[in-house]
């Protein structure tokens, strides 16, 4: 398959890549970083050899004197490697570490603060539609996702399938974080009922049948192997009471898809509308991330059920974006943006649907959610 060039930049100083498995972490790092010093923790005899002797790190070092890249891949493997890594930065400045990890759960509690802030971190996601530019196809990414890994292989939907699998096998139970995994398959297949919903951790309790507690371990479990995020509800200069739960996502639409049972009783079209909503929230996502400039992600619900599906606010300014997966626009599908504009004057409010047509209803810009996601890239405003 032929390279596609991402919009993650290379820094000049030390750094932290994190990124679900997949996501083109290592592709990106052998791409950008052909002459560095290479060392794999997904190797098995490198990890034995790190994990009983962190401190072969220097010896490595000493020993490749030409040597001023080091990437260390999977690191969260061998934490313990840390402090040897922030004694190196301080005493050799000339060197750069690229540490790339699929989960932040060790790195939060052994790593960030031992680098004494001496490395930023950088997050790999999924494809941008742009950066597929012509090869994009909506319905294909609402099928498959925009998992590179998964884009990129003979039999996607086999791929796709074994995804989760590969992560409860390799993150789950190899760093034991789960003491029951039955328990936490369930809990898997009920979360998936929530994606672009808000989230009610009580009603998954009660579907996995397992305590309160252990589902939020389990939700922050999913966020720390960054297969999940939430959007907290906007309520700066807030005129009307909204609620205070978050909206939940999986990051990825193609693995929501395969996640998400389908029998009788689940309308076809409840599925796909949620599978909209979640490609565009992953694409806004990692446009924010990826621009660098200070901008959130959040959304706007009333306790008498007005919403918004999206508020992007922030150094860009604020849109309002509400995702219809509809070719037709109706009255309806524009009233909770217009209650939006009411409250803040300033926003910029867009209805993406299935459509065609470029259209402007009163103070709601609508656009076909296809051209807008091509549309959207780090380096310029979402409507520029």
């Amino acid at each position: 398959m032929r390279i596609i060039d991402r919009y993650l930049a290379p820094l000049k100083q030390s750094f932290f890549l994190f990124g679900p498995r997949g996501t083109g972490k290592t592709s990106w790092i052998k791409e950008n970083f052909k002459e560095a010093l290479y060392i794999d923790f997904l190797d098995p005899k490198i990890f034995r050899l790190y994990s009983a002797y962190p401190e072969r790190l220097n010896e490595i070092i000493e020993g490749n004197p030409g040597k001023n890249d080091i990437v260390i891949d999977e690191i969260q493997r061998v934490p313990q490697v840390l402090p040897v890594i922030h004694s190196l930065i301080e005493d050799k400045k000339n060197l750069r570490f690229i540490l790339t990890g699929s989960s932040s759960r060790k790195i939060r509690k052994t790593g960030t603060d031992l680098l004494g802030g001496r490395a930023v971190s950088l997050s790999m996601y999924p494809f941008m539609a742009s950066e597929l530019g012509g090869s994009f196809s909506l319905d294909k990414a609402l099928s498959e996702g925009l998992v590179p890994l998964i884009v990129s292989s003979n039999d996607s939907l086999k791929t796709l399938a074994g995804y989760i699998t590969l992560y409860i096998k390799e993150e789950i139970q190899a760093e034991a974080l789960v003491r029951n995994i039955p328990s936490f398959a369930r809990f898997i297949e009920a979360v998936s009922f929530s994606h672009g919903a808000v989230l009610n951790v009580s009603a998954i309790s009660r579907e996995c049948q397992v305590e309160r507690k252990t589902v939020e371990g389990y939700i922050k479990i999913l966020e720390d192997l960054l297969l999940s995020f939430k959007l907290n509800v906007f309520t700066k200069r807030a005129k009307r009471k909204v609620i205070e739960h978050p909206k939940f996502y999986i990051f990825d639409v193609g693995v929501f898809r395969n996640l998400r049972p389908k029998g009788p009783f689940d309308r076809p079209q409840e599925i796909d509308g949620a599978a909209l909503e979640g490609l565009v929230a992953q694409n806004i996502k990692a446009w924010i991330d990826y621009r660098g400039k200070d901008n959130k992600l959040y959304y706007w619900r009333t306790p008498k059920g007005i919403e918004i599906d999206f508020i992007v606010y922030g150094e860009d300014g604020i849109f309002a974006i509400e995702v219809k997966n509809s070719s037709k626009i109706y009255p309806e599908n524009i009233r909770g943006l217009e209650f939006f504009k009411e409250d803040y004057p300033e926003a910029q409010c867009l209805l993406l649907y299935r459509g065609t047509e470029r259209i402007k209803k009163g103070n709601v810009l609508c656009l076909p959610c296809e051209s807008f996601l091509k549309d959207i890239k780090p380096g310029k405003n979402i409507l520029k």
